[in-house]
């Protein structure tokens, strides 16, 4: 005979300051924990685990780091008992609409002066990606932005950046200077021998059609590194 003490307790029968949605009523956003807010997203949990019991177990997964639940698949997601498709995507989506907000949030940069200023151009396109991607920042007189490219996609460790595209890309925006950016799924943001060579590749491509090349960028989660900065170019 199970104890009725041992009973799983439904968020239905908890003390409404302790429900998610109207501690969030009552309390406001900010008073709610990470799992609360999930825990909203989601509805409900299952048989054996409320809505934030599942929340938390989802959570503790991606070691309580809301950035790498960010890069979670519906695959993945669905993989816990009680999240199905739709509320994979009901997380996939609110956390996307998160990082769209932080981005905003920073003022649209129309000139670059700088790495720090194409780095928070490029970042949302490269950050919380599970394969590596290369994009050109295009750029006229003054450095005045003209429009960004993706160039390529590649796996997990490279991707491959072909001089013709990217010079074909600068002429159709009639570009004065590019910038080049890719990622680093792995988070390390030092150089590879291939990043080096490529880059010098490239450069060397664009003297040929006056087109500066002015620096190349690694992106990973954390931050970024600079062959300009670095004096790597």
């Amino acid at each position: 005979m199970v104890h009725p003490y041992e009973n799983k307790i439904s968020i239905k029968s908890w003390a409404e300051e302790d429900r998610p949605r109207e501690k969030l009523s009552g309390q406001g956003r900010r008073a709610l924990t990470d799992a609360e807010l999930i825990a909203i997203l989601i509805g409900s949990g299952n048989r054996d685990e409320s809505a934030v019991e599942l929340s938390k177990r989802i959570l503790h997964h991606y070691d309580n780091d809301l950035n790498k639940l960010g890069k979670a698949s519906i695959e993945e997601l669905s993989k816990f008992k009680g999240i199905g498709e739709a509320k994979a995507i009901s997380i996939i989506a609110a956390l996307e609409i998160g990082r769209r907000r932080n981005d905003t949030e920073v003022a649209v940069l129309d000139k670059v002066t700088g790495s720090k200023d194409a780095y928070n151009i490029l970042k949302r396109l490269l950050v919380d990606l599970n394969h590596e991607e290369f994009w050109i920042l295009l750029l006229g007189q003054n450095n005045r932005v003209l429009g960004k490219e993706l160039i390529s996609k590649g796996g997990l460790t490279i991707t491959i950046a072909d001089p013709k595209i990217i010079y074909s890309a600068a002429l159709r925006y009639s570009a004065t200077s590019i910038m080049l950016a890719h990622n680093h799924p792995s988070g390390n943001l030092k150089p590879s021998k291939p990043d080096i060579d490529l880059t010098k590749k490239i450069a060397a491509a664009g003297s040929l059609l006056d087109i500066k090349v002015l620096d190349h960028l690694i992106i990973t989660d954390s931050g970024y590194y600079s062959f300009a900065d670095e004096g790597v170019m």
